[in-house]
């Protein structure tokens, strides 16, 4: 809630209809007043005829994300739901934004990187809080469907083809299947008990793009231990993790000069594979809750920002829930 005094209709509002519950717990968890700061760098002039307050605005993206709102239907919502005006801000008696001014507002968000700004200042706050607790980091990715339509695939002078339509995504095959579209990479924080914790690092790639690849950019460098499956296999990483004083948990695979693995590495993969098994949960509410399984637009650019913002909702909840226990 903003520090803005209450209107005529607000005062007479029923107290049952008062901000509670789930969005109550997200507006009290964190200071919100460093993101309005970082949405005030939007200039009034890019997001519309009439200027809204800053943070009202970016409270209305992470909406969005955390109950997979399109554009439309956030605008419907801000109009009748009770609730979203008062976490957001917006008074009983104004108006609230239409599509066509979240839509632009959202996309200045995206080109001027305030979402991935947001993600880091929120897990800032997360982390004085003590709710990142650096026991060891979990590495995984996962496969992301394209917004458009999977097209045919064409070779072109021995090439795969892409689509010029949706230029930041590309094929892979897994399972003796093909996909197309895009690869999220996470590195989550271990929480207590076994838990998935709070996702410390994101990164997002064409789906063609290896696992392995993308590794460096999701270790922090603070934890104790870093936990991946064998397709992070790599000496120069086992070597660097080693250097740094990070616990080696990675798993071991088969190869060339050694078809099956020995008992004791069978042994290790499996305590490895039990330890990051939580980071698969995370992907599954990316997908099942928010509605992820596909990318909601064709930009890169616009996917990785809302990625970055579904991200900073999951943490938000994450952390509501870490601090009740």
């Amino acid at each position: 809630m903003s520090d803005r005094q209450l209107s005529l209709a607000e005062a007479f509002l029923d107290p049952r209809m008062s901000l509670r519950g789930k969005l109550k717990a997200l507006s009290e968890v964190i200071d919100w007043q460093p993101l309005g700061a970082l949405a005030r760098r939007i200039r009034p002039g890019d997001v519309g005829r009439r200027p809204y307050d800053a943070l009202s605005m970016l409270k209305a993206l992470y909406l969005a994300s955390l109950y997979d709102l399109s554009d439309p239907g956030l605008e419907e919502a801000l109009i009748d739901r009770v609730s979203f005006r008062l976490f957001c801000g917006f008074s009983l008696e104004e108006g609230t934004p239409d599509e066509t001014t979240l839509c632009r507002f959202r996309n200045a968000c995206a080109a001027a990187g305030i979402l991935e700004a947001g993600f880091a200042e929120v897990n800032r706050q997360l982390e004085e809080r003590g709710l990142i607790v650096r026991k060891g980091t979990l590495l995984d990715a996962t496969i992301v469907a394209a917004a458009s339509r999977r097209p045919p695939v064409e070779k072109e002078k021995g090439e795969t083809k892409l689509p010029a339509k949706e230029p930041g995504a590309s094929f892979t095959r897994k399972n003796a299947r093909t996909y197309f579209g895009y690869r999220l990479h996470l590195g989550v924080d271990q929480g207590p008990g076994g838990s998935a914790g709070l996702i410390r690092r994101l990164a997002l790639t064409p789906a063609h793009v290896n696992d392995s690849l993308v590794a460096e950019a999701l270790i922090c460098g603070d934890e104790r231990a870093v936990y991946a499956d064998k397709g992070y296999e790599s000496k120069k990483r086992r070597k660097a993790l080693k250097a740094a004083g990070i616990k080696d948990r990675i798993m071991h695979r088969a190869h060339k000069h050694q078809p099956e693995l020995p008992p004791s590495q069978q042994r290790r993969n499996k305590l490895i594979a039990a330890i990051r098994a939580p980071v698969e949960g995370v992907f599954g509410n990316f997908k099942r809750l928010y509605g992820r399984a596909r990318a909601r637009y064709r930009s890169f650019r616009h996917n990785l920002a809302d990625f970055h913002r579904l991200a900073t909702v999951y943490n938000l909840r994450r952390a509501i829930s870490l601090l009740a226990t």
